[in-house]
Order: C-alpha cells, then sequence, then structure tokens
C-alpha cells in the first residue's frame, strides 16, 4: 500500500473529519457497512485450494477482521471485512499434508498485488499497445454476447476458441460442457513444460492416462531419470513429504536415491549418487538396467551395457552396478520427468522406464495409479492457429511468452478479430485482448482440484469464497453461465452456478480404469538418437532450458516474494543467468557473472554467467521465467525469455513442445556489470557495492 492510500484508509476521525468537511478530496471516501461478523483480533481459519501449479494443493487462510478499500456497486469505498492474513498447508488435505512449498505461500500476493485488474477494460490503442479504458460489466456482456450472437446467427460457431490451462478439475470440465451446449469445439490446451508424453506412455503401457503416483515413502531403492521431483516436477509438496519419510529408512535399511541428468538440480543434490548421463540417451540407460534385471526384457541383447555405454557416457560397470542395486533392494521404483521427456525421442524415454517399472505397478513402494475422472478432451495451439477462430476467449494462460519465437502467437492472435481475457493481470498475451473481464481471485471465488498424482487415494476437492472480492471483479466459470443465459439462443443443459455445479456428481462415463498391474512384454518403441536444431559443428552446446524453483515457466513472475528468493542452486534472484561448466568457462576465459550470449538458430539473448561444476560440459542452461515485456511492475522487462530461443520441434507422439531439442553457441560479449547477476549472500539489492551479496561488511 502507498502512503496515499494509507491516508485513505487512516483519515476518516478527528480534525481528518473535519477536513472532509471542508471539501478535502484526498479524504472523501464512502465506509461502507462491514460484510463479516469476526471477533477482533482472532483469526478465522478457511480452506481453499492454491492455484499456481496442477499438484492441486490444499491451503487453509488464516482471515483476521481488516480494513480494506473496495469497489461495491460501481464506488471505491472503504470496509471492514474478513481478511486473509496467510497461507499453510491444510493438515486435512491428502495432498499437502499440511505443508506448503514457497509457490504456495507467494499465493496471497495474487489477491493483494497492486496491479491487479479491479474493473472490465476495453482495448483503447493498437492490439498489444496495453492501452485499456474502464468500461461496466453490463457494457462488457452486451458486448461478449452480441460477438456470439453473430456467430451463432452465421451458423459458425466452430468460429469460437476457448484456450486454457490443461487444468484437472471441473472448471475446465465446465468450459468443455458450455462449449458444448454452444456447439463450438473442445477447449485448446497449452502448457510449456507438458507431461503429455508420459500419460500417452502410460496409457499404453499401464492403461491410465494420467501421472502416477510414487511411492517413496515404502521404496527401498528410486531412480529418478531427469524428474525434479523435490522441486519442480509434478506434486512436489507431496514428493518432498513422502521422500522425507523415506530417508528415515526403514528399520536397519536406508534406502538408497540415484539421479540420472545432465545437470545438478534441487533433487538430484539430495541424491545419494549422481550419475551423468548424455541428454538425450536416458531411455537407453533405463532399458540397459532393465536387461539386466529381467533377461526375459524384449530385445535385451541391444541394449547390453558394451553398446549402451558409448551413447551414454556411463560406464559399463556403472550400469552393471546399478542394476545389480535396483534387482536385490525392492521395492525399487524408477521416475522420468522434464528434460528427458522433451527431446524428440521422449516417448522412447518414457516407455523405457515404464519397462523397468513392468513390476512395480499398484504394488507397496511402486508407482500407483488412482482411479478418477476421465481428462477433458482438448485440441493443441497449434491446432487453433491454424484454424484462426473469429472470437477467442482465454482464461489464465500466457502462450505469447511460454512458446518459441518461431510459432509466431502474437502474429496469430493479432489476426483473430475478437479476443476476450479473464485474466488478473495483463501480460503479453492478455494485452492484445479487446476485452479484459477479470476473474476474481482465488481466495475470493469457488475453487476445485482433482489432483492426478500426489496421494495414494483419490483426493477430490472443492471450496467456496475465503473472503469477499475486494474489486469489481467476477467468477469467470459464473461469467460464462450468465452469458449462456443471455444469449439470443440460450444455452441449455448447465448449472446456473459454478457452485450448483461443483455440487452436482459428475456425469457417468468418465471414470479412468486402475492401471493394469504389469506393463506388457512386447518390445518397446525403437530406439533413434535425438534431433537437435542446430549443426553440432556450429552450435557445440546442449541447451537447458528449466523451470524456475520460484517462477515456474514464468506464469509466477509477477509475484515479489518468489522474484526475492533465492534460487536453492545458485542464489540467483530478481535476474537471468546462464549456467556453465565451471572447467569450461575456464578454457574459454570467461568468469562469473561476465556477460555471455547465447545464440541458437532462432535467435539469441544475453544474461551474465554463473559457473556451475554440477553441469556437463557439453551443456548450458537457463533458469525460464524473466524476459517478460509486460507483466506487472516486478517481472516486466527483467531479464531475457529463454524460450524465445528454442527451435520450434514438437514431439511426434504428442505434437507437445520439445523444449530441449535445441543447441546453442556462446560467446563473452562483456565483463561483469552492475547488478546483472544479483547472488544472496545475507545482503540486500539496495547495497549494490557488495559485490554479488558477498561484501568485506559479511
Amino acid at each position: 500500500m502507498d502512503r496515499r492510500n494509507f491516508i485513505k484508509l487512516t483519515a476518516i476521525t478527528g480534525t481528518s473529519a473535519a477536513l472532509t468537511a471542508c471539501g478535502n478530496p484526498e479524504n472523501q471516501i464512502i465506509r461502507f457497512i462491514p460484510e463479516d461478523d469476526l471477533v477482533q483480533g482472532v483469526a478465522t481459519w478457511k480452506p481453499s485450494i492454491c492455484p499456481l501449479c496442477n499438484a492441486g494443493c490444499g491451503v487453509i487462510a488464516r482471515v483476521m477482521e481488516g480494513d480494506a478499500e473496495v469497489f461495491r456497486n460501481g464506488q471505491a469505498g472503504v470496509v471492514r471485512m474478513g481478511l486473509a492474513k496467510k497461507l499453510e498447508g491444510n493438515p486435512e488435505d491428502a495432498i499437502s499434508q499440511g505443508k506448503l512449498c514457497a509457490r504456495g505461500q507467494a499465493a496471497i500476493q495474487i489477491t493483494y498485488h497492486p496491479d491487479r485488474l479491479d474493473k472490465p477494460k476495453k482495448r483503447s490503442g493498437e492490439r498489444g499497445s496495453g492501452q485499456f479504458v474502464d468500461i461496466t460489466w453490463e457494457e462488457a456482456i452486451k458486448e461478449l454476447t452480441g460477438k456470439l450472437n453473430e456467430l451463432a446467427a452465421a451458423n459458425d460457431h466452430a468460429s469460437l476458441a476457448f484456450l486454457a490451462k490443461p487444468r484437472r478439475g471441473r472448471r475446465l470440465e465446465l468450459i468443455a460442457q458450455w462449449l458444448l451446449s454452444y456447439g463450438a469445439k473442445p477447449p485448446v490446451t497449452y502448457e510449456l513444460f507438458s507431461d503429455e508424453v508420459l500419460r500417452r506412455a502410460n496409457a499404453s503401457a499401464f492403461g491410465s492416462h494420467q501421472l502416477g503416483t510414487v511411492d517413496l515413502e515404502n521404496a527401498r531403492y528410486v531412480i529418478s531419470f531427469g524428474a525434479d521431483f523435490l522441486g519442480t516436477w509434478n506434486s512436489a509438496v507431496a514428493q518432498s513429504v513422502a521422500y522425507g519419510r523415506m530417508r528415515q529408512g526403514h528399520g536397519n535399511v536406508r534406502p538408497k536415491f540415484v539421479h540420472v541428468d545432465a545437470r545438478l538440480t534441487q533433487t538430484a543434490a539430495n541424491a545419494d549418487e549422481f550419475v551423468a548421463c548424455k541428454p538425450g540417451t536416458e531411455g537407453l540407460l533405463a532399458l540397459a538396467i532393465a536387461a539386466l534385471v529381467d533377461k526375459t526384457t524384449a530385445s535385451a541383447a541391444d541394449y547390453a551395457p558394451d553398446k549402451v555405454a558409448d551413447k551414454t557416457g556411463v560406464p559399463v560397470a556403472k550400469i552393471e552396478r546399478l542394476a545389480r542395486e535396483f534387482a536385490a533392494n525392492g521395492p525399487a521404483v524408477a521416475i522420468i520427468g522434464g528434460a528427458p521427456l522433451a527431446h524428440t525421442n521422449g516417448a522412447f524415454h518414457a516407455h523405457a522406464v515404464n519397462t523397468l517399472n513392468r513390476t512395480a505397478v499398484n504394488k507397496s513402494g511402486g508407482v500407483l495409479f488412482i482411479p478418477q475422472g476421465a481428462p477433458v478432451a482438448t485440441r493443441s495451439l497449434k491446432e487453433m492457429i491454424d484454424t484462426a477462430p473469429k472470437v477467442l476467449l482465454i482464461d489464465d494462460v500466457n502462450p505469447v511468452y511460454g512458446s518459441p519465437s518461431a510459432w509466431k502467437v502474437a502474429d496469430a492472435l493479432k489476426r483473430v478479430p475478437f479476443i476476450v481475457s479473464f485474466g488478473s493481470f495483463i501480460d503479453e498475451t492478455s494485452a492484445l485482448a479487446d476485452l479484459i473481464l477479470p476473474d476474481h481471485s482465488f481466495l475470493e471465488s469457488w475453487v476445485d482440484a482433482a489432483p492426478e498424482s500426489g496421494s495414494l487415494k483419490a483426493a477430490p476437492s472443492k471450496f467456496g469464497p475465503v473472503m469477499r472480492p475486494l474489486y469489481d471483479t467476477r467468477s469467470t466459470p459464473d461469467l460464462l453461465l450468465e452469458v449462456s443465459r443471455g444469449l439470443a439462443k440460450p444455452l441449455t443443459g448447465l448449472p446456473n452456478t459454478f457452485e450448483e455445479y461443483l455440487n452436482t456428481e459428475r456425469r457417468g462415463g468418465t471414470s479412468v480404469p486402475p492401471a493394469r498391474a504389469g506393463a506388457s512384454k512386447e518390445a518397446p518403441l525403437p530406439y533413434a538418437d535425438p534431433v537437435f536444431d542446430g549443426d553440432v559443428s556450429q552450435y557445440p552446446y546442449h541447451f537447458m532450458p528449466y523451470a524456475s524453483q520460484g517462477l515456474y515457466d514464468g506464469s509466477l513472475a509477477h509475484l515479489p516474494w518468489l522474484q526475492e528468493m533465492p534460487d536453492p542452486m545458485t542464489s540467483g534472484m530478481w535476474c537471468s543467468w546462464v549456467e556453465i561448466n565451471e572447467k569450461k568457462a575456464r578454457e574459454l576465459g570467461i568468469e562469473q557473472g561476465d556477460l555471455i550470449e547465447v545464440t541458437s538458430t532462432q535467435g539469441s539473448v544475453r544474461a551474465p554467467a554463473f559457473l556451475n561444476p554440477g553441469i556437463s560440459p557439453e551443456a548450458v542452461a537457463m533458469p525460464v521465467g524473466q524476459g517478460h515485456t509486460n507483466f506487472t511492475r516486478y517481472a516486466s522487462n527483467r531479464g531475457v525469455n529463454p524460450i524465445s530461443i528454442l527451435a520450434p520441434t514438437t514431439i511426434a507422439e504428442t505434437g507437445t513442445l520439445a523444449w530441449s531439442a535445441t543447441r546453442v553457441k556462446i560467446a563473452r560479449v562483456g565483463g561483469p556489470e552492475t547488478d546483472s547477476l544479483i547472488l544472496f549472500g545475507g545482503a540486500t539489492r539496495e547495497r549494490p557495492d557488495w559485490t554479488h551479496g558477498r561484501g568485506d561488511e559479511h
């Protein structure tokens, strides 16, 4: 809160009241009647669900009485109401189990963000200029219904498209039902760090199109192929809790954890053993281990250790030892995620690890698939771009930032005649909208989740609002239902409210059967070398973008607590950096903080160097999250976006982006720049004279 608004909230009695009577505009505010019956100084705890990733962690919000500047009936004023003060994990939730990650703690900033949109907006300048004017909800709804009526009158219902995140929950189900009732095609979903390759492999091998829950707590041997399951992959909170219990040991036996990767991640740093493997060959190592564990594995001779060692860079003796350990220390389980699934041969790697897990399905200490509702049928971003919709609705997704520049998503959206965004913030994608109809925050809404993994039992949940809305916003699902009733030909078969929908049982026929207790012994997908964009002679390094522990895929970069949070492996904050093998950097004459240009066939970005002993000499890595051109005061024009230089290569089996398939070259283009590399070392950003936060005074 700035000083001006602080004065507004406090100057309502005494001398200030007299000033108000004299017409001082600074203090002309409306004091609304309190909306909550709360006891002063006593907290109430209310449940909700964290929205910042797909894990679906249950949270409880500490709600206390307080003054808030709000909008009521189009007027601004102050009201004493229940305000969420703090979030914690819900002890009764099967996913979070009373724990909460840093991203979940920062989720409260969505509600109180100073740049959060407080009312409907209409574009007033050129598309993409970010220039909007305020309008009323009545005007906004009239314009939206008018566009939908035009499509219906022309019998062109298929020209409506809806773009959203691939949520697991009833919100996306309702959106799909709404589109079906209108006569439009299924929703379009997009996610940069997609796990669709693994879901497809699980469906093929085990009969369940979902991510499994790894029973880490009861496992005695765990081998992970690239999955940062303690940091950013899948249900990190639930996996961290289970991993902590696993590390307590089983009697006198302490389980072992082995991590296979080309870069030392937060998860890899917790492993008993780190196995360096060449990018794009992880599945070969998995099948070599599987062939030694089970001689009946199809094509076992093709994956003999001596044949695999050269391609993977893992010595024969180590492969044989890993296989002996895996076989002798059951229950044993393998995990795959992250970069191995994002190569052009990612489907092979997923199937290979499933072969290693053949006897671990739905068993204690293995991987379990909990029966749940079938996923919503969706379409790809490419299909939407190719079909050029006339009306596009966008719900909380930012593909302009989160896709390669070569896809030209922004250019495609500029060709759409009418775009509506339901986002709470202006970002690179919503800046292209004609209307922005801001949603409530999750603390002000009915919310739900149907986690596909993270628990050994089904854990669907739904909760009502924690607090009343602060601003003139509306729940997006309820807004869609209101629009459906206001069309020239109202839609039928829909509920009246989202609350009503959540409290209605799912329709039949959506149940997914439990996974089969073992994969078939058919030969896995044939191995093919990964295809990289960029000739190795010109672009000698594998490019490894990775999900930031705080900012994830960039969708959380607007939250200052997460910008301020040091990266667990580098301590970087508020900036971008390029991770280079320490020895390789010395050979190239690169020192810590030097400005480095990273170039692919698609373009280049510049960021300071971070010398890292835990990355392959053949690779360079960058965290994703920075480099926004338009995403609130905290994220705009800060750092660079490594997604922009990725090759537009996709994985054949799923059509998802192969974000590990780009090669790059690097060049030192300058020495250290002031504040270019901000590393946490006990200092603050207000003292840049302390070298990277590690000055003499510390």
